[in-house]
């Protein structure tokens, strides 16, 4: 029986989420609660997959397997979370959705979803770090369908040319290091998203991780440890100015100039990296004191809506179990090309196709949502104070220090804790 109760509050159901990280179709928008018994509706955040792609055909087979039609509407991921509240509040909730997963915790707040026990899920094999990324007080209100994360790519030639070996690459130390040498060299060090948006904290995340802080004392020693690396490497040289305007696709055509010999990117460009006009290798991101920090993940959960009629729950749990069976898992990634299953068989599934993924698959093993902890509703009001720190000490504005202590103050006040 779902218990779950409805509370959408207006002012919540109208608001932009900016919570996507990564980052079509129009349907009409009828949710299952006023669906034909034979059709059940899904929404996903792939508008760029079109009827008869690869990835519409799976989620069709998924219901024949079922034996019911999907009638699919694709949005891109902000719009989806926001069609997703207002649909809430009108009573007219598809069946599923795919979310990207910092949002399950904005949907879950307002009682819109069912929890995976409520359908009668099991979620044991799922890696505890990935499912975390939907989890709040210890109920899972949905499932990973994949998991994609950042990681280092190097470029061969350029680490050849300045003497420099991966897999000396251990620790912070040992990188700036690698930095300097190449730097040196006569190239460019290393680029990434310093952005003033979800992205410049997704890829600082790792190294504000990586020194053992945590998004709850955005001040702390170690949080001001990651802020100084990144701001001493503009300043020395060895990441360029633009990292402050860079987005993501930005440090993936810089790295593609074959200038750099390091960027920080993700599983998503692993094919452009098989493509490059020179050879490429990948190392996970090293943390302060050696070890492999952790990055935050991306992907989407699937998860099911509060339906006036429960009857249709059974089909939504069928539908959901074909999408996350470890076959599944590997299809998902084969169609994607760049998702890692978020369990230990769909990961060794995927590797006996694709072992050159095997770095990935450990970083994906390391990674961390960035709604755990509990942090919930929380964190994207925490993340723009994150965001804004590192503009600040970037651009020189502030030291660190000052940057993440105005930081805390505001996150402090933004969420009352």
């Amino acid at each position: 029986m779902i218990t779950s109760k409805l509370r959408v509050p207006l002012a919540v159901a109208t608001a932009a989420v900016a919570v996507g990280a990564l980052a079509g179709c129009s349907g009409s928008g009828d949710g299952g609660s006023t669906a034909a018994a034979d059709t059940y509706t899904w929404w996903d955040p792939y508008p760029q997959h079109e009827e008869g792609s690869d990835w519409a055909n799976r989620v069709q087979d998924c219901g024949t397997e079922a034996g019911v039609t999907i009638e699919r509407t694709a949005y891109d991921t902000t719009s989806l979370t926001n069609q997703a509240l207002l649909a809430a509040q009108e009573g007219t909730s598809p069946d599923i959705i795919l979310l990207d997963n910092p949002a399950v915790s904005t949907l879950a707040d307002t009682g819109m979803l069912t929890t995976m026990d409520e359908l009668g899920l099991d979620t044991s094999d799922i890696d505890s770090n990935l499912l975390a990324a939907g989890e709040i007080d210890g109920q899972a209100y949905g499932i990973p369908i994949g998991a994609n994360t950042l990681a280092l790519y190097y470029n061969e030639d350029v680490l050849s040319a300045a003497g420099v070996d991966p897999a000396s690459i251990t620790d912070w130390a040992s990188l700036t290091d690698a930095l300097a040498a190449v730097t040196a060299a006569g190239h460019k060090g290393i680029s990434f998203a310093g952005i003033n948006t979800e992205e410049g904290s997704f890829q600082f995340l790792p190294w504000f991780w990586g020194a053992g802080a945590d998004l709850t004392q955005l001040d702390s020693p170690e949080a001001v440890d990651a802020l100084q690396l990144w701001t001493d490497w503009v300043n020395n040289g060895y990441a360029p100015n633009s990292v402050i305007t860079n987005s993501q696709n930005t440090v993936w055509e810089e790295f593609l100039t074959g200038d750099f010999g390091f960027a920080e990117n993700g599983t998503w460009q692993v094919n452009s990296a098989a493509e490059a006009d020179f050879p490429t290798g990948v190392i996970e991101l090293p943390a302060m004191n050696g070890g492999v920090a952790p990055a935050p993940t991306g992907g989407e959960f699937i998860i099911a809506p509060v339906q006036q009629d429960t009857g249709r729950y059974e089909t939504t749990k069928q539908i959901i179990e074909c999408m996350t069976t470890p076959e599944g898992f590997v299809e998902t990634a084969n169609t994607f090309a760049y998702y890692i299953p978020p369990t230990d068989a769909g990961q060794q599934a995927l590797l006996e196709e694709h072992p050159e993924l095997e770095t990935w698959v450990s970083a994906v093993q390391a990674a961390k949502g960035r709604t755990s902890d509990n942090l919930g509703t929380d964190y994207p009001l925490i993340s723009e104070q994150l965001w804004t720190a590192v503009q600040s000490a970037l651009s020189g504005a502030a030291t660190p220090e000052e940057a993440l202590a105005a930081a805390q103050e505001a996150a402090a006040a933004e969420t009352g804790k």
